[in-house]
């Protein structure tokens, strides 16, 4: 049995953005991080002061900018996908990039330039899956040319949704359900940054359709009091297709669902360095 000198050292964690999921990924690093292989290289979020008796002093970092003097492994975005257009490539740069908000992928400009950074540099750009499921399997049947179309559904209660421009500010407790949005997940993205991510890692697995060939739909219902429903169609060549139905359990307003927190948890213990290139983790 191998003692406590014969370990590796951790890999150090930038975590950016301390929001419900950035103080879930920060308490469980403080609390079971030596024993995974993982610790906390720094922790920012826009209002500093939200950090002030949760994370030591030493480990906060006060201007986003000064990133590189914290030497992370990995970088963690959770917050707003302006801060991946604005850091993203400069992440990348010095380390692996874990992106919690891959809806900013759908700029075709920055996915191009954060793939072509991480070849550079030999660094991974780690995607989620999420409350993705298959994301593996559809990264295969992608890869073997096979794949020939995809969609996803997100249904939600109308309290769950962060939608740009209060697109859906009008409603009402029973209303029932509403098609807000059916498209691409290019035109998606932009319209609900914030909750469509799960959309954006099946866009990533689906390379070959790319986030304007990935059938995009959002929908409000307000049943859906306790779970988010997602819902993922994959067609194949020769008749081949499957459909996943996931239920994730939520609070009203929650824009992530519980069982998402865990599979971050996970996607996280996977980034060890995977060389310059997209992984779907």
């Amino acid at each position: 049995m191998k003692d406590m000198t014969d370990r590796s050292p951790p890999v150090r964690v930038g975590i950016v953005g301390y929001g419900h999921l950035g103080q879930f990924l920060v308490e469980r690093i403080q609390k079971e991080g030596l024993e995974v292989g993982l610790g906390l290289a720094f922790v920012w979020n826009r209002n500093a002061d939200k950090l002030s008796g949760s994370v030591p002093n030493d480990l906060v970092l006060t201007e986003l900018s000064d990133f590189t003097h914290k030497n992370a492994d990995v970088i963690v975005e959770v917050c707003h996908p302006q801060i991946v257009k604005d850091f993203g490539g400069r992440f990348l740069s010095h380390a692996h990039f874990l992106v919690g908000s891959p809806s900013a992928l759908s700029d075709s400009q920055l996915n191009e330039e954060l793939r072509l950074i991480a070849k550079q540099h030999g660094h991974t750009l780690y995607v989620p899956s999420g409350a993705l499921w298959g994301g593996q399997d559809i990264q295969r049947l992608n890869d073997s040319g096979l794949l020939r179309a995809l969609s996803v559904r997100m249904s939600k209660h109308p309290s769950c949704f962060r939608l740009a421009g209060n697109l859906r500010s009008d409603w009402s407790e029973r209303e029932g359900r509403r098609v807000i949005f059916h498209g691409s997940v290019a035109e998606l993205c932009p319209v609900a940054p914030n909750n469509v991510n799960t959309m954006a890692a099946a866009a990533i697995a689906a390379s070959t359709l790319g986030f304007s060939g990935v059938t995009g739909e959002i929908v409000s219902d307000t049943a859906l009091a306790d779970y988010h429903l997602v819902e993922v169609e994959v067609t194949g060549s020769d008749g081949f297709s499957v459909k996943t139905v996931r239920r994730n359990p939520a609070k009203l307003g929650a824009v992530t669902g519980s069982a998402t927190y865990s599979s971050f948890w996970s996607s996280l213990l996977v980034c060890k360095g995977h060389g310059g290139r997209v992984y779907l983790c």
